[in-house]
């Protein structure tokens, strides 16, 4: 009798621990599918819609922002090597969507051009153009439910990229930090700094 008890409670943990996994592992699978699905309707519709590949939308966003950093630096935004994003920056060049001029010492920096910020701006609106009509299903509480649960799963990234310059290439900066919210990204950076995680100062990322 107490045997058959026991093993009443012990398949119940048993049971739980299993129904708890096969629920954690259908929201990865549902969280991985959308994850999938708005890169290519969002992120790689963008890009066509502009006329460029992916890694150049996302540099001429990161110039538009951040005019006149160095070939290197801007890699590193877009996670790009050097020589891949020296490729890049000459294909951007010969379409008039950016320029090298002459920095400190021996340096180059990169700039848009006026047809590449053009083009940046396409980017971001063909990018949110989806972007809003997907959370448009939404009523006004599940927005802001989803709006909190994205802010926690955007810190976790952060700690798993660890660079916001990075996770954040193709964000409409400005409309992260519409109305005096603060970019969690950003926020995630300037804590990881202030704690010691991370090397070099930040530059002020997701401020607002």
């Amino acid at each position: 009798m107490h045997d058959a008890a026991r093993g009443t409670d012990e398949n119940r943990r048993h049971g739980g621990a299993d129904g708890n996994s096969a629920s954690r592992n259908r929201t990865a699978n549902l969280l991985g599918a959308a994850a999938l699905a708005v890169t290519d309707l969002a992120v790689t519709g963008a890009a066509k819609a502009a006329g460029v590949s992916t890694s150049a939308a996302a540099a001429l966003v990161v110039l538009t922002a951040s005019p006149g950093l160095s070939v290197t630096e801007l890699g590193r935004r877009i996670g790009l090597s050097q020589p891949a994003a020296a490729r890049m920056v000459d294909s951007l060049q010969s379409g008039g969507l950016a320029e090298r001029r002459p920095g400190s010492g021996r340096q180059v920096s990169v700039t848009a051009t006026a047809a590449g910020a053009r083009t940046a701006r396409a980017v971001l609106a063909a990018r949110g153009g989806p972007l809003g009509e997907i959370v448009d299903v939404l009523g006004e509480k599940e927005r802001e439910t989803l709006d909190a649960l994205l802010v926690r799963l955007l810190t976790r990234l952060y700690g798993e990229a660890g660079d916001a310059d990075l996770l954040c290439r193709l964000c409409d900066r400005a409309g992260c930090v519409r109305g005096g919210a603060v970019c969690p990204v950003g926020r995630a950076e300037r804590e990881a700094h202030r704690d010691g995680q991370r090397g070099g100062p930040p530059d002020g990322h997701g401020r607002g």
